[in-house]
């Protein structure tokens, strides 16, 4: 027999990626995959769902008959805000429609005269309006606009259930893809939200179970443990919660900066939606209060911006380190100079500016002004609670001047970075594992790093 593994099927938008762990939650095997977009039945790009559903059972199947590994379980992890819908057959109905598909804003005035005022039912759900992006509205839409693909539909599951449902053929439903703003869930009731069962929803919505489910299953002849599947971000959250005791904040870094919040108590504020707030669920069904941030966009924007303004080659930014002679003189008598083009919401000049001489020192005063921002995201997620301990990982752990501004302000908060490469992936292999997680388990699968500020006058 070959070496003991989990497998896990990580699903994003852009990359499809298969690993395999040891016992140890080490990575021993990855492949990757990515998939041309196709059309829905309305011409807007969707998942290419049949050369997906095709790949997970071919890829699986030919590790399956490998003499190197014995799978022993298999998960899955993807991103959320999306259904698939199955007729009595078991089949899809429709496509799988993308979250940043529109809506005609008529019928979310529709909704929201039903079942609004916008501001209450955003905070009972954690979900401000975001269109396709809260997945509820997605069978609301079809119910409306397409009524004749709506009969058809016996199930409705969430992308994580429907790859674990590809294997099992049991149809779930499931907590943290069920409360990643969805729209669905009233966190105040703990239960699904009245306009729900009003129109008929949960007659459609499987049952629900917790994420560490698992069915045992004889699999092509095979004794595997197949589990139901998790939403990605509440997988990338797992590792930390099982492993550090004390409350922390996680920011998670990349195009979207996300401060996640497990420890938060009670429902969000009444300007969620102005503050980028919304809700994430923990396995044990436990609202994550979530504050969502476009960094990576704007900061991808403005760096490509700055390099052809200064003439520089576009990898120079990855190059400076904080000066702090540039960032005091700076702050001396500091005015924002940024018009940004994809943070809504915040207050910048019309137009963009250049007065300083450098890159360098330009560059420094966009990382001053996007941190000041990003600040504002991580104390409203942070709220009322007592943290002390912030961790950071992605993209811009590896940015020296974007930790060493964060650092400075948020002086009472020990700050470390980690290297969380196998993210969401690395979770849904811990979801459903019987191995209780130690202290060491984060330094010694994600190379936590402490971060010493230096002293800034």
């Amino acid at each position: 027999m070959g070496k003991e593994v989990t497998a896990v099927f990580d699903i994003g938008k852009t990359n499809k990626k298969f690993f395999l762990f040891d016992k140890d939650f080490q990575e021993v095997h990855r492949e990757y995959k990515k998939f041309k977009e196709i059309e829905d039945d309305d011409g807007y790009p969707a998942e290419n769902l049949p050369a997906l559903q095709k790949w997970l059972k071919s890829l699986f199947g030919a590790i399956l008959k490998s003499e190197k590994y014995n799978i022993t379980a298999i998960n899955f992890s993807s991103y959320g805000a999306s259904f698939v819908h199955l007729d009595e057959q078991g089949e899809p109905v429709t496509p799988l429609y993308n979250y940043t598909k529109p809506l005609e804003q008529e019928l979310i005035d529709d909704f929201y005269s039903k079942y609004g005022p916008e501001q209450i039912f955003s905070r009972t759900t954690g979900s401000p309006d975001s269109g396709m992006l809260n997945s509820g509205m997605q069978l609301y839409w079809l119910k409306y606009e397409k009524p004749e693909v709506f009969k058809k539909i016996k199930y409705s599951l969430h992308l994580p259930q429907y790859l674990s449902y590809v294997f099992t053929g049991i149809p779930l439903s499931e907590y943290t893809s069920i409360g990643c703003h969805t729209a669905l869930w009233d966190y105040e009731k703990k239960d699904y939200h009245d306009w729900v069962y009003r129109e008929g929803m949960d007659k459609i919505l499987p049952p629900i179970v917790s994420a560490e489910t698992s069915i045992n299953m004889n699999y092509n002849g095979k004794h595997i443990k197949i589990g139901v599947g998790i939403h990605d971000s509440s997988a990338a959250l797992l590792p930390y919660v099982r492993s550090i005791k004390k409350p922390f904040l996680l920011l998670s870094t990349g195009t979207w900066s996300i401060a996640l919040n497990p420890f938060a108590e009670g429902a969000l504020p009444n300007d969620a939606a102005a503050t980028g707030c919304i809700n994430y669920m923990r396995i044990n069904g436990k609202p994550i209060k979530a504050s969502r941030f476009f960094l990576g966009k704007e900061y991808n924007h403005q760096v490509m911006e700055l390099s052809k303004r200064y003439k520089v080659p576009s990898e120079t930014h990855r190059t400076i380190d904080f000066d702090i002679e540039i960032y005091s003189e700076i702050i001396k008598d500091f005015e924002p100079t940024f018009s940004w083009k994809f943070l809504e919401g915040e207050s910048c000049p019309v137009k963009t500016t250049y007065p300083h001489k450098s890159f360098e020192v330009a560059y420094h005063q966009l990382m001053i002004e996007l941190v000041k921002s990003q600040l504002r995201y991580i104390l409203n997620s942070k709220g009322n609670t007592k943290i002390t301990r912030l961790y950071v990982d992605g993209g811009f752990t590896d940015n020296p001047i974007f930790l060493e501004l964060l650092s400075h302000h948020l002086p009472a908060m020990k700050l470390r970075t980690t290297d969380n490469s196998l993210g969401s992936a690395l979770g849904a292999a811990i979801a459903i594992s019987d191995t209780e997680l130690d202290a060491k388990f984060l330094k010694r699968n994600y190379s936590v790093k402490k971060h010493v500020p230096l002293i800034v006058t």
